[in-house]
């Protein structure tokens, strides 16, 4: 649901390996798809693979597992259009950036989604059109029958998937990324290994970081792995570097004229440091920033 770059290739992937797979589209999209086919231009492989599409959010009954993929500013209104289809037994999947989905969700639909955190660089540069150039894994949890259902699925297709009893703590950690560098790469139209390249850069990355470990503190989140700046920081650049090539999904967003979902991203983390009295003004200044370029 919601077949662009990220649902496109995970879908792509999993029909590639042989799984019965309809993606819900814009027309566009669609049209491509139904005419070729998913072209999928991966790391390991180049191929078109057949596959259903629909505009139609109807299409999704029968299915036993939805990869829920819209953008984070479609969440209600999507969840609502959707619910009415959902098999009862379905799993639904929130594999979004951000870490207030599935509440959203759950409060516009009584979908009781499944959180997961995704790490894949793709873009789609022309509808129908999928180019991978990072990763492919995800982290899902809590550990239950359905995340148990869900990882064997994911094995199926060859897509590395991890159970966690810290979900919560796994979409932290995602937001710290998507925080550091989607409005920087954004703002400054920059790949990401120009910002590894760049002392002001990095230093304007860590005031981000430190900001948003202050709220996740005070939150009460616990970060696996990550015990400080320093910690928090090597991840971000590690990140960056196996993402070189890669501009952020922000900077994709603007790109084409289209919203970003910087509301759920260093927009939250104003908000929520408002909220419990941490004071977050880089994270509040990119924010404002990103909304004035989309307001163009």
């Amino acid at each position: 649901m919601g077949a662009g770059a990220v649902g496109g290739y995970f879908g792509g992937v999993m029909a590639d390996a042989g799984a019965p797979v309809v993606m819900i589209g814009r027309k566009s999209f669609v049209d491509a798809v139904s005419r070729d086919g998913i072209f999928l231009d991966t790391l390991h492989f180049r191929k078109s693979v057949p596959v259903q599409a629909s505009t139609d959010l109807s299409a999704v009954r029968g299915a036993g597992l939805v990869l829920f993929c819209v953008k984070t500013t479609d969440n209600i209104d999507t969840a609502r259009e959707l619910a009415p289809f959902l098999a009862p037994d379905a799993i639904v999947v929130s594999m979004q950036n951000g870490v207030d989905n599935v509440e959203q969700i759950r409060v516009a639909a009584k979908i009781d989604a499944v959180p997961a955190a995704v790490y894949v660089a793709v873009s789609a540069p022309q509808p129908g059109q999928v180019r991978h150039v990072a990763r492919g894994d995800l982290v899902v949890g809590p550990e239950s029958e359905r995340t148990i259902k869900l990882a064997e699925i994911f094995a199926r297709a060859n897509i590395p998937c991890r159970i966690t009893s810290n979900i919560e703590g796994e979409l932290w950690t995602k937001l710290i990324w998507n925080c550091a560098l989607n409005a920087i790469s954004a703002l400054g139209q920059a790949r990401y290994g120009r910002i590894v390249e760049s002392a002001e850069a990095r230093a304007l990355v860590r005031a981000v970081v430190d900001e948003v470990l202050a709220v996740a503190r005070a939150a009460g989140i616990v970060l696996p792995g990550i015990a400080d700046t320093d910690a928090a920081m090597a991840g971000a650049m590690s990140i960056a570097t196996q993402m070189a090539e890669a501009s952020s999904s922000t900077a994709q967003d603007i790109n084409r004229g289209k919203r970003t979902e910087i509301d759920s991203l260093n927009g939250y983390i104003s908000r929520r440091g408002a909220e419990l009295g941490v004071p977050t003004p880089v994270n509040h200044v990119l924010f404002t920033l990103v909304k004035l370029v989309e307001g163009r």
